[in-house]
């Protein structure tokens, strides 16, 4: 019997329900995982073939090749080619070139006080390329500078605009201000400074002064102020003297400027770029022969008589009457070289030397010194002296109403007689011709109508005419001052002449100079010539005495005790400047001391004094006797003692 069991048959049954085929596999140990269905695949993508890439490539290549070589054809150009005129324009944007202003020499008095000197100072430049548009990149740029440098500068706003943006776009260089203080740089420097750190945080800031420099220079100062002003003179906005000893030596204190050349970047200089420098060559110093103190004491007399006579103007002259050194040479109203801009134009330069006037009655002792060289007279010659006297075509009288005078030849000049004057000086000549013409002589001599030799800017030489065209009237008013003009300092010089024994010494207002190299050249020497001899120097020089010490005399204001004085008073009609006729008068006086031995003259004319008296010995020999006292004691001159001559001044006929 066989083991094999038939097959069981299936028996149906009732149909179940269908199930998800996910549902019908459970998974259990050892099952293999359910497939997921797969989904369906995309459509396979077109194809587009692309041309061939090496005509693309050979067309960037060409290019490239070209830009390249306009590249090196360039910078052959730049390194090459034109190598040497780009350098040239980069060197010139680069560095920035300069004026080294050369320190203006002293000007010194004869005791080496300062009163002319220099400070340090600024001049204020500016780059205008610096300010273009182009530069500051905006457009206002010289209106915004101008804004802040307009009250620093005080000047005003449109005139630096117009410098920070001139005609000529290259230009390179302005000067906005010269000689200002160290305090003005300061002030500029500190706000440049100040734009531009805050332009290196804050875009929106430009510093607009960028392009605005300093160079050292100096600046002119007068320590004494308007102490000898008129000598001195100024000195103008572009640093030459406008007048006096500025002026006249002008070469001498100027010196030499120098140069200096750096590398600039930003509108501050390269430190490390180096710079070339020529150095500045100092003006040399001038010392004057004049006196300080004496000056000081001379310009306040004459002050303070000009306003107390309400007089159009004064001036006062002090000399050495040895040497024609001029200690002191003042005016009044005066200037301060400090301040110009307040200066009274018309009280401008040095009306000592620059006007020209009638001298009056100080002229006569020429007069008197041509008739005693002339030995037609002495001091004891007998004059008669009547109260009017008709010559030519006027009646002459004296300033007083007199009676008949019987005086001396010493009493005519002690009363200042122009009458007496008159008859003198007409015994020169057998005929008045004659005798107009050797008084003429004595007159040249003295140095009237000549140039006093100082060479002074603006002097006048006066007027004196040639005897042939004097006028009638001329020909006997010129012995006694009136139709001759002259300068205070040509009739100060006449009484030095009689003081030196006769001798003229041209008067001097320079010692010498000091160069750069501490070497002192003094002045070259003074011309000297004889006009009378020292026997008749002398003999009028006590004449003038008994104008001070006689009690007839016209000058007895200007005595000074324990001194022998002489002197002469001058009271002359005033031609007015503006209309050319006679209104007013000049008020004079001119003397010297020790009259025996003499070391000062002092003169002192006032022009037309409107209040109080007008004469000569009353206004202005107060004035000599001041200034002269001080003098006499400023150069330590003692009294010699000695007993003056106490000459006659009248006669009993």
């Amino acid at each position: 019997m066989s083991d094999r069991q038939p097959p069981r048959r299936r028996v149906p049954g009732p149909a179940r329900p269908s199930r998800p085929a996910a549902a019908q596999r459970r998974p259990g140990p050892g099952a293999r995982p359910a497939r997921r269905p797969s989904a369906p695949r995309p459509a396979a993508p077109r194809v587009i073939r692309l041309g061939s890439p090496r005509p693309r490539l050979r067309m960037v290549g060409l290019a490239l090749t070209l830009v390249l070589a306009a590249f090196v054809v360039r910078l052959l150009q730049v390194q090459a080619v034109d190598a040497s005129t780009y350098a040239a324009k980069a060197e010139e944007n680069r560095y920035v070139g300069q004026i080294l202003a050369a320190e203006r020499g002293e000007i010194t008095d004869r005791t080496g006080v300062a009163l002319a000197t220099s400070e340090d100072a600024y001049d204020i430049t500016a780059d205008p390329t610096m300010f273009a548009p182009g530069q500051l990149k905006i457009d206002d740029g010289p209106e915004q500078a101008a804004a802040l440098l307009a009250p620093i500068l005080g000047q005003e706003q449109a005139d630096l605009v117009g410098k920070l943006r001139p005609e000529d776009p290259n230009t390179r260089y302005v000067k906005l201000a010269s000689r200002q203080t160290p305090q003005v740089w300061k002030q500029i420097k500190d706000l440049k400074s100040a734009l531009a750190t805050k332009s290196g945080t804050d875009r929106t800031t430009v510093n607009v002064l960028a392009g605005v420099f300093s160079v050292p220079s100096s600046k002119r100062v007068y320590p004494n102020g308007d102490i000898a002003a008129g000598i001195l003179g100024w000195v103008n906005a572009e640093g030459k003297g406008g007048g006096g000893i500025e002026q006249q030596l002008n070469s001498t204190l100027t010196g030499k400027d120098g140069k200096i050349r750096y590398a600039q970047s930003g509108g501050r200089q390269v430190p490390t770029a180096g710079f070339t420098e020529t150095p500045a060559v100092p003006g040399s110093d001038v010392e004057l022969t004049i006196d300080r103190d004496i000056q000081w004491a001379a310009q306040n007399a004459i002050t303070e008589q000009v306003e107390k006579s309400r007089a159009d103007r004064g001036y006062v002259i002090v000399q050495d009457t040895r040497t024609g050194e001029i200690l002191a040479m003042a005016n009044s109203p005066g200037f301060d070289p400090n301040n110009l801009a307040d200066a009274d134009p018309a009280a401008l330069g040095n009306a000592a030397l620059q006007d020209a006037y009638e001298p009056g009655s100080t002229a006569k002792v020429m007069s008197m010194a041509a008739v005693l060289e002339e030995n037609v007279a002495t001091p004891l010659t007998h004059v008669t002296v009547p109260n009017r006297l008709h010559r030519g075509d006027r009646l002459f009288q004296d300033d007083i109403d007199h009676p008949t005078w019987y005086l001396t030849l010493n009493g005519v000049l002690a009363k200042s007689s122009n009458i007496g004057t008159i008859l003198a000086t007409g015994q020169l000549g057998k005929t008045q011709s004659e005798a107009n013409q050797v008084l003429y002589s004595y007159l040249r001599k003295f140095g009237i109508g000549s140039s006093t030799g100082l060479g002074f800017p603006g002097e006048t030489k006066g007027i004196l005419a040639p005897p042939a065209t004097w006028s009638t009237s001329q020909q006997y008013t010129i012995p006694f001052g009136q139709g001759v003009s002259v300068n205070a300092l040509q009739a100060a010089s006449v009484y030095s002449t009689i003081a030196n024994g006769g001798v003229r010494v041209e008067p001097t207002l320079v010692r010498g100079t000091e160069g750069p190299d501490g070497r002192f050249t003094p002045a070259p020497a003074p011309q000297k010539t004889r006009v009378v001899s020292q026997k008749t120097a002398k003999t009028l020089a006590q004449m003038l005495e008994s104008v001070v010490d006689d009690e007839e005399g016209t000058g007895t204001k200007a005595r000074i005790p324990g001194y022998r004085v002489a002197g002469k008073t001058g009271t002359a009609n005033r031609v007015d400047p503006a209309t050319g006729k006679y209104n007013g008068y000049t008020s004079s006086f001119a003397g010297f001391a020790p009259a025996d031995n003499p070391r000062v003259t002092v003169y002192c004319a006032i022009q037309n004094a409107t209040k109080g008296s007008y004469f000569g010995g009353q206004i202005c020999g107060p004035i000599f006797k001041q200034v002269m006292e001080f003098a006499l004691k400023t150069l330590q001159v003692p009294p010699t003692g000695a007993k003056a001559a106490n000459l006659p001044v009248s006669f009993t006929p």
